[in-house]
């Protein structure tokens, strides 16, 4: 591992300080860069994200991806787990703790909305950041990208009827530009550049010249990470600093909610045999979520100043250092898992 790798966490940490203090230091300039986007989809973070993506989608071989269907087991642990377990437990504790638990410190209509911002995290698993954190396992692109397709569209039928379900509304309106829009920009474009950049790379020098650009690139990657650190920390540096003491209970129950969904996935993908650098990316997707999608439901419904709006942002807060540490736990656990084979 470079240095970057080997010290990730470290600059994790120092780029949410940067974040949170650049934010309060110069918020117009942070209000600034939150302004460019587009149906809720920030344009600056896109292109960072893309930056962190690109890497690990050279690496894809699509000849590979067509065996992906003899192994059935890693796409269905991702699905079940995704669509049958993570919106409901989600919801679950959000009632225990915001009706119950914390009850006393938290009036009953920010409760309730609280709570909304909870569920809609819990039924947008992620699409984008999960590629980060698989080639950060070392799991199979090829595996990887099949997982994302398949959950994304599943998502693009099962979103609005599960969370409008528990959500107790009849009336839910997706924001399919923003599904549509993050689809293409952390799925597809990335996905076409990699395939071209792999094609040109192998004609002009095989194999080896492909390891050599992903191993360049790598560092790159990093630095995209950390650069989206700072930014999300910075656009909310002035909230996180105005209602700590809600941003503090908000991330109690999704720190447990996060854990557990890694748990259990990570106990099924040992029950079911799976090799590690399978069982890694299907459980970070459902553990990780798409923010963007969250955010825009919940601004659409309940407003930008909502509880539910500042629920799916505490979401985003807790996501990239949480994540980090499953990274680790992953990696120091792969010993546990069968020999890696597609």
């Amino acid at each position: 591992m470079g240095l970057f790798e080997r010290y990730l966490t470290v600059w994790v940490g120092l780029g949410i300080l940067a974040g949170v203090g650049l934010g309060l230091l110069t918020p117009a300039s942070f209000a600034a860069i939150a302004a460019i986007e587009v149906a809720h989809v920030n344009l600056i973070v896109a292109v960072l994200i893309w930056i962190m993506i690109y890497p690990m989608m050279i690496q894809i071989d699509f000849a590979a991806v067509r065996d992906v269907g003899k192994k059935p087991q890693g796409l269905l642990l991702t699905v079940v787990i995704n669509w049958l377990i993570k919106p409901f437990t989600m919801a679950a504790l959000g009632v225990l703790f915001f009706k119950y638990l914390f009850a006393p410190f938290v009036d009953p209509q920010s409760a309730n909305e609280y709570i909304a911002g909870m569920i809609l995290l819990g039924v947008a698993p992620c699409t984008a950041m999960v590629f980060v954190w698989s080639q950060l396992t070392k799991g199979d692109p090829n595996y990887t990208l099949v997982q994302v397709s398949v959950n994304d569209l599943i998502m693009v039928f099962a979103f609005a009827p599960i969370a409008a379900f528990l959500l107790g509304v009849t009336d839910l309106a997706v924001p399919w530009q923003t599904l549509l829009l993050s689809t293409v920009l952390y799925v597809v474009l990335p996905l076409v550049a990699g395939v071209l950049t792999r094609q040109w790379l192998r004609s002009n020098g095989g194999e080896t010249a492909v390891s050599a650009f992903v191993k360049l690139l790598k560092p790159w990657s990093v630095v995209g990470l950390i650069a989206t650190v700072v930014l999300l920390f910075g656009f909310q540096a002035e909230t996180i600093v105005a209602q700590p003491l809600v941003i503090g209970l908000i991330a109690i129950p999704l720190l447990i909610q996060t854990y557990g969904i890694f748990a259990i996935g990570y106990v099924g993908a040992r029950w079911l045999k799976l090799p590690h650098n399978i069982a890694a990316p299907a459980c970070l997707i459902g553990t990780s979520n798409f923010f963007e999608l969250a955010v825009a439901v919940a601004i659409s419904l309940f407003g930008l100043h909502s509880g539910a709006a500042l629920a799916t942002v505490v979401g985003v807060l807790v996501e990239v250092p949480v994540m980090l540490s499953l990274v680790a736990l992953i990696n120091r656990t792969r010993h546990w898992f069968v020999p890696q084979t597609l």
